[in-house]
């Protein structure tokens, strides 16, 4: 059960400080969580004492860990504490987008709004280089999400970065609307005329979302690239057992859904897997990414948001593996 009063919020810190005192080596994720439950709690300076105490024991990720305590502390007053250690994040330069993002979301809920669009943009500035779309990172993508939400508040015009975050965005409501400033306003509105039309607008969206759900999408099997699972395997070695190498990996693939296609199996696909983007659904499942048994619902989910390729591929397409041959001169050659 999800915690949904303070009093839940307290009682699920209290269970996870317990939890990090018995499990030291997932102390930092646990205290973390700790603490966003006592900032629900209205508990706020016991969870800048938490903040403080992961800092004093070189965590993992510190910038993420102040960016977080900034936030938190400007919510209960304490407005010069959290400006000096943004501005002091943003000397540093750290290359974790999540810390960027919290600080640009601080400032905008603070109405910081132009400081706010000068944080994002030196993320981005930071963090995209000269990468592609399909190379950058969820939390980056996420970052020019945000950005793009700042500056049309701002009513800047679009610059690459907001066309960006239009093509990274790919839910049938455009960003231009979702971000609407008229809309977001009356989201904080206590006009009952304003509320019961967005709420009108937002259920017709999510109509339209469980009908893009209700269609037929593939039976999908799991693509790591070969950078993107020796990542994985790196940080999760207990899916080594499911992962010995990456050519038995792309051999699975191929072979499991040749069996499933002679079982009578329709609709098959394959989905790029990402560690950043399995880490984020383990979290949504409140599980760790070691847990072999997430990866099916991990395919799941991502085929679920249109992001299968049909298998197979016609003969003379490239292959899914990326190997840059043709299907039929790869995977799909008779003795694959």
């Amino acid at each position: 059960m999800r915690p949904d009063m303070p009093a839940d919020h307290t009682t699920e810190a209290e269970r996870l400080l317990r939890t990090a005192a018995r499990y030291p080596e997932d102390r930092e994720a646990l205290l973390l969580q700790a603490a966003a439950h006592l900032e629900l709690a209205g508990d706020r300076e016991r969870a800048t004492t938490l903040y403080d105490d992961l800092l004093s024991s070189s965590p993992a990720n510190p910038h993420l860990i102040r960016s977080l305590k900034a936030a938190n502390l400007w919510e209960y007053g304490h407005e010069a504490e959290a400006r000096a250690i943004i501005e002091g994040l943003r000397t540093a330069t750290p290359a974790d987008a999540g810390a960027w993002e919290i600080m640009a979301e601080t400032l905008e809920t603070h109405d910081e709004l132009e400081l706010a669009e000068a944080v994002a943009t030196q993320a981005a500035t930071l963090l995209t280089g000269e990468a592609s779309d399909q190379d950058l990172p969820h939390a980056t993508q996420s970052l020019l999400v945000t950005r793009h939400r700042i500056r049309r508040m701002l009513a800047l015009p679009h610059d690459d970065w907001d066309t960006l975050a239009d093509t990274l965005h790919t839910a049938a409501v455009p960003l231009d609307e979702l971000h609407d400033p008229k809309r977001l306003w009356s989201l904080g509105s206590s006009d009952p005329v304003e509320l019961q039309a967005e709420i009108t607008r937002l259920r017709t969206e999510l109509g339209s979302y469980r009908t893009a759900l209700s269609r037929p999408f593939p039976v999908a099997v799991l693509h790591w690239p070969e950078a993107e699972l020796d990542e994985l395997l790196a940080s999760y070695p207990e899916l080594e057992s499911e992962y010995p190498t990456y050519r038995a990996h792309l051999t699975d693939i191929e072979a499991s859904l040749r069996e499933l296609a002679a079982a009578g199996t329709p609709n098959l696909g394959i989905v790029p897997a990402t560690v950043p983007s399995y880490e984020a659904f383990a979290a949504s499942e409140s599980s760790s990414p070691a847990n072999a048994d997430l990866l099916p619902q991990y395919a799941t989910t991502l085929a679920a948001r249109g992001r299968a390729t049909t298998w197979p591929p016609a003969r003379t397409a490239a292959c899914w593996c990326g190997s840059e041959r043709t299907y039929g001169e790869c995977h799909g050659g008779v003795e694959a």
